[in-house]
């Protein structure tokens, strides 16, 4: 059914366009001129149609799923649910959902089987009522959209205030969702720190979050030093970034300015298939080739090594990175003007004094700029550190040794049982706090970076 909404309106969307821009045409061969092109008023036409009820549509098919649900608890028996917790109320409601898809598992309650005869109901109730409602709106604007047609009509400007609406929304939405984003992990992290002082969090150098959660677990007191966690982050990401920063840059800078053409476009596009490849099989990769490439050399040379290290996560994290940093410096040195490259060449610079002089500097802003995004890729990857650095956090900065890093934490915090009542919980949001925190940080030098030598170039 929610298919068949989505066709009825881009098909209504459609007509509309189609019959103002036929009607905007048929004016114009009477003899009267248009302010707008015929194309304005079926685009006018168009969006005024599938904008409202595109929004309309997908709030309802968001909201509809919790007030059916708040239906049915409503509807089942006063003692069904009496001195069930949160968990155990979405179970039941899980089983009333699989009874009415058909699934049954043992003899369910009559009033489960029941309940799951009105949820079928209420959803069916609701998806033609949910077409009703889009029929109507669409009516309802084609009608108007129709009636607006006319000589005189501002149809571009009606178009440009549409499409200026919907990016203004989109910029709410952007600013909205990274306001929510900074607030929930503000909110929770504080409620961390009023079990877990602040002090403690910031410089202790142990991080043991397994504390009991139910009565009846055994585990330790609990520790919550993110020292060790931030170290083994800075320590992959350092590894990954040493190795992608030079292998990226001169790459760039070989396609970009002494390669044939024949050469550029067949190394351009193998080169950012890198990019395309599953975090999952690059771990495949560290785990499987990497790694023991690694202890086998390292026992070679009598080195004690790590079965998990933060040299193979790093590494392999350097060859996903690799794409990301060339194609953004390719990118910055081929929006260098071609006027300095010839008057630098015409002063009897070679071409890599030029490079290096010349457009290497003025194309700094690109090239921090992918730098940056490969950093921030490095820091927020988890699948490689899990499957190829591990889960310890230790206090090191052995790159030989095993470690861990904040993303893989917050993962790992947040599996099984979360209960978000506790410090051990709690700690992925004060994690994540900081994290966002040190990324601030870095995104703030950088553009401090970019916009020095964009005031020198420009």
């Amino acid at each position: 059914m929610t298919l068949f909404a989505f066709g009825l309106l881009l098909a209504v969307s459609l007509f509309g366009f189609l019959l103002n821009r036929q009607a905007a045409l048929s004016i114009r061969a009477g003899g009267q001129a248009l302010h707008s092109l015929p194309q304005f008023h079926g685009g006018f036409s168009a969006l005024l149609i599938f904008v409202p009820a595109f929004v309309v549509l997908i709030l309802w098919l968001t909201l509809q799923g919790n007030v059916i649900n708040a239906m049915i608890l409503s509807g089942l028996p006063a003692d069904a649910m009496t001195g069930l917790e949160s968990g155990q109320r979405q179970l039941v409601m899980a089983e009333i959902a699989q009874l009415s898809r058909g699934l049954t598992f043992g003899t369910p309650e009559d009033w489960k089987i029941a309940a799951s005869e009105r949820l079928i109901t209420l959803r069916a109730t609701s998806s033609w009522l949910m077409l009703a409602v889009l029929a109507a709106i669409t009516a309802a604007m084609l009608v108007f959209a129709r009636k607006r047609v006319a000589s005189e009509f501002r149809a571009r400007q009606g178009v440009e205030g549409i499409i200026n609406g919907l990016m203004i929304a989109c910029s709410v939405v952007a600013i909205l969702t990274t306001a929510g984003i900074v607030l929930s992990l503000v909110f929770e992290s504080a409620r961390f720190f009023s079990m877990v002082p602040l002090s403690e969090f910031l410089f202790g150098t142990n991080w043991e979050p397994q504390i009991p959660m139910r009565a009846d677990q055994v585990a330790g007191a609990g520790a919550f030093g993110w020292l060790p966690v931030i170290l083994g982050t800075m320590v992959i990401t350092t590894i990954a970034m040493l190795v992608a920063v030079p292998i990226g840059l001169f790459s760039a800078i070989y396609l970009n300015e002494f390669a044939s053409a024949g050469v550029r476009k067949v190394a351009k596009p193998l080169l950012e298939i890198l990019a395309g490849v599953p975090t999952v099989v690059y771990g495949f990769f560290a785990v499987l080739t990497v790694a023991p490439a690694l202890r086998e050399s390292a026992s070679a040379w009598g080195i004690v090594m790590s079965p998990n290290t933060a040299l193979a996560a790093g590494g392999v994290m350097a060859i996903m990175l690799i794409p990301f940093i060339s194609s953004f410096a390719d990118d910055a040195l081929s929006a260098v003007p071609q006027s300095l490259r010839d008057g630098s060449l015409a002063l009897g610079a070679t071409r890599s004094e030029t490079v290096l002089k010349v457009l290497f500097p003025a194309a700094i802003p690109g090239i921090v700029g992918g730098i940056l995004l490969a950093m921030s890729r490095a820091i927020g990857e988890t699948m490689i550190v899990v499957m190829a650095a591990g889960l310890i956090a230790t206090m090191t900065i052995n790159p030989l040794d095993s470690v861990t890093t904040v993303t893989v934490q917050i993962v790992t915090l947040l599996i099984g049982d979360t209960s978000f009542d506790n410090p051990k919980t709690l700690a992925a949001f004060a994690l994540g706090l900081m994290l966002f925190i040190v990324t601030l940080v870095i995104n703030v030098f950088a553009l401090r970076i970019v916009r020095k030598y964009r005031e020198v170039y420009d």
